[in-house]
């Protein structure tokens, strides 16, 4: 019995333990098979992305204070974030790579940024 491509159907030729006719298949055949992970994980780091655009944009000097709707207004998705970090005063600093933020009181958010090194643990 011939061996038939994994993604094209077509005969085999050659190495007894090959499973693609050409790379074109097996590339094919990779991606079909990864496409709703690759598409959840696309999703979410362009979320990312956007989110430390944001902060970014508004923390040009380091540490601003911003309203929580004016961010959320600019596209910004609190449910996105890289890491969260508790400092020693029991605050949580949510991170989008290097850019964050805390919550601050009135609907506050302190804006951070580990270029500047606006945040201490």
């Amino acid at each position: 019995m011939k061996k038939q491509c994994l993604d094209c159907g077509s005969v085999l030729i050659g190495r007894s333990d090959k499973k693609f006719c050409s790379d074109f298949c097996r590339s094919n055949f990779h991606n079909r098979r990864n496409q709703s992970t690759n598409n959840y994980i696309r999703r979410v780091n362009y979320a990312l992305r956007k989110n430390r655009r944001i902060l970014q944009k508004f923390n040009q000097r380091g540490l601003e204070k911003v309203e929580k709707n004016i961010l959320a207004r600019e596209g910004f998705d609190f449910e996105y974030f890289t890491h969260v970090i508790q400092n020693r005063g029991g605050s949580r600093l949510y991170f989008c790579y290097d850019h964050g933020y805390q919550y601050l009181e009135n609907d506050l958010v302190e804006l951070l940024s580990a270029q500047y090194g606006t945040w201490v643990v």
